[in-house]
C-alpha cells in the first residue's frame, strides 16, 4: 500500500513537471549584430469578451514595435485591440516624485523620525513640510529608511507588455509572443595549436553568447545566425561587451548543426540551454581539427617600415582538413614548448569565411628578419610620365633560409621595366616579389617602374 502511494505521488509530480514544461517553451535566435529574436510560448487563461493581459519577464532592451502576439489554439477567435509596453520601473527617485504633496515618513541614521508632506525630492536634499508648520531639509546621506504607504500607481517592478484583447472564445489558449531585442550578441573564438614545424594547426571553434538584454531565457531552443542582416535603423548603442578571454584549450564536443539559411548560415544547438541575464555562455562549435598551413613572411616597406610580418595561411577546404563555414571571430594561436606547455604566439580576427576560401592570420612581426626600402632615383619623362628606381634590402638572422614576399604599391598606369627578381601582378595597384634569403644572409631586390597619367 505504501509503495502504491509513493508510485502515485511520483506520477503526479512527473505529470506536474511535464505540464509545466509544456506550458512554457522558449526559443531565441541570436544575430552577431547585438540583436536577437525571442519567441515565448505560454498557456494563458483568457476570459471571453474584452480583456486585459499583462505579460512580464520580457527583455528590458526590447523593441516594442516588433512585438507580435498570437493565440496558437484559436487564432481566429482572438484579436488585438491595443498593445502597450510599460517600462516605468520602480526607483527611489520615481517613488519620491509620485509622492510630492503627500505625507511620507523618513528615518535618519541617528534614529530620528521625520514625518510630513514631501515638497521636493531633489538629490541635494529632501524637503518636508512638517506637521507643526516648519520646513525640514534632510540630506540623502543621512537617511536610513523611507516609508511610503503604498506603491504609487503606474510604477512597475519589471518591464511589462500589456494587451487589450477581443476574445471570442474563453478558456485556456496556447499563445506565442515574439519580439526583437538588443543587448544580446554572439561571436566566435577559435583556438589553434601550431605544430613544431608550423606546418599544421589543431583548430577548434567556440561560440560565446553574451546576454545583457535584461531577461533570462530558461531552457530555450538556441539558434545563431552568422551573416550581416540589414536593419533600417540600428539598435541603441550597446554597453561595452565583455569579451571572453582565455578560452579553454580543452577538447569540446560539437553541439551545433549548421545549415545555409537565406543568404546567411544558421547554427542550431542540439539541446536546450538557459541563457541567463548578465552571463557569457561558451559552447563548442566544433572539436579540434588538424589543418595544413603555410607560414608566409611579408615585407611591405611602404606601410610597415622595417617590419617583416608573419602570417599563417590555410585553405578552408575539406581536402586541407576543414571545409566548413567559419563565422567571424578571433583566432588565438598557441604553440607547444619543449616542456610541453602551450605558449601564446599571436591572434587575429577573421571575417565570415565560406568553405573553400583562403584564411590568412597575421600573428606578429618576425624578430630575426629585417627589411629596408630606399628610392635610388627619380626621373620625369615628359609631361605625363615618370620613372623611379627602388632598392629593397632583406636581412635574415635566422638559422635557416626563408622566403619573403615583398609587397609594392603603385598608382596610375605603371610598368616595371627592370627587375632582378620575378614578380606577380596581384592587382591593378600591387606587385609581389618572392625573395629567397639565405640563413644569416641578405638579399637585395632592385627594380625600376614607369608611371604614366
Amino acid at each position: 500500500m505504501k509503495a502504491t502511494k509513493i508510485f502515485f505521488a511520483l506520477l503526479i509530480l512527473w505529470a506536474g513537471l511535464a505540464q509545466a514544461t509544456e506550458e512554457r517553451q522558449m526559443a531565441i535566435t541570436v544575430y552577431n549584430q547585438n540583436l536577437a529574436l525571442v519567441k515565448d510560448v505560454r498557456m494563458m487563461d483568457l476570459k471571453k469578451g474584452t480583456t486585459v493581459i499583462r505579460f512580464r519577464d520580457v527583455a528590458s532592451q526590447i523593441d516594442p514595435t516588433s512585438v507580435h502576439f498570437l493565440s496558437l489554439s484559436y487564432p481566429e477567435k482572438v484579436s488585438i485591440l491595443e498593445q502597450n509596453y510599460e517600462y516605468d520601473l520602480v526607483s527611489t527617485q520615481k517613488i519620491l516624485r509620485k509622492y510630492v504633496d503627500q505625507e511620507i515618513k523618513i528615518t535618519a541614521k541617528d534614529n530620528k523620525i521625520y514625518q510630513g508632506t514631501l515638497l521636493s525630492p531633489s538629490r541635494d536634499g529632501i524637503v518636508l513640510a512638517e506637521r507643526d508648520g516648519g520646513i525640514k531639509i534632510i540630506q540623502p546621506e543621512s537617511i536610513l529608511n523611507l516609508d511610503f504607504p503604498t506603491l504609487p500607481e503606474g510604477l512597475i517592478t519589471r518591464p511589462t507588455l500589456v494587451w487589450l484583447l477581443d476574445c471570442r472564445r474563453g478558456g485556456k489558449h496556447k499563445t506565442e509572443i515574439s519580439y526583437l531585442t538588443s543587448g544580446i550578441n554572439w561571436h566566435c573564438e577559435y583556438v589553434a595549436v601550431a605544430d613544431k614545424e608550423d606546418r599544421s594547426l589543431d583548430l577548434a571553434g567556440w561560440v560565446s553568447v553574451d546576454n545583457k538584454s535584461g531577461a533570462t531565457y530558461p531552457d530555450a531552443k538556441l539558434k545563431l545566425i552568422a551573416g550581416e542582416v540589414h536593419q533600417v535603423k540600428p539598435p541603441r548603442r550597446p554597453r561595452a561587451l565583455a569579451e571572453a578571454e582565455g578560452v579553454s584549450l580543452a577538447k569540446g564536443v560539437p553541439q551545433f548543426e549548421e545549415k545555409p539559411f537565406f543568404e546567411y548560415h544558421m547554427y542550431t544547438l542540439a539541446r536546450k540551454a538557459t541563457i541567463k541575464d548578465n552571463q557569457i555562455k561558451q559552447l563548442s562549435l566544433f572539436s579540434p581539427t588538424q589543418i595544413k598551413v603555410n607560414k608566409i613572411y611579408t615585407y611591405d616597406g611602404a606601410r610597415y617600415s622595417k617590419k617583416v610580418r608573419v602570417n599563417l595561411e590555410f585553405q578552408n577546404s575539406q581536402k586541407e582538413g576543414l571545409g566548413i563555414p567559419l563565422p567571424k571571430g578571433k583566432v588565438r594561436v598557441y604553440k607547444e614548448d619543449v616542456d610541453k606547455s602551450l605558449e601564446f604566439i599571436g591572434e587575429d580576427l577573421i571575417d565570415h569565411t565560406p568553405k573553400d576560401e583562403k584564411v590568412r592570420l597575421f600573428l606578429g612581426n618576425a624578430f630575426d628578419l629585417v627589411g629596408e626600402r630606399k628610392k635610388i632615383s627619380y626621373h620625369k619623362i615628359g609631361d605625363r610620365a615618370s620613372e623611379e628606381s627602388w632598392e629593397i634590402r632583406l636581412r635574415n638572422h635566422k638559422k635557416e633560409k626563408v622566403e619573403i614576399v615583398v609587397v609594392e604599391h603603385f598608382w596610375g598606369e605603371w610598368e616595371i621595366t627592370e627587375n632582378n627578381y620575378r614578380y606577380n601582378k596581384k592587382d591593378a595597384y600591387t606587385a609581389e616579389f618572392k625573395i629567397p634569403v639565405a640563413k644569416d644572409g641578405a638579399s637585395v631586390l632592385k627594380y625600376t617602374v614607369r608611371f604614366e597619367w
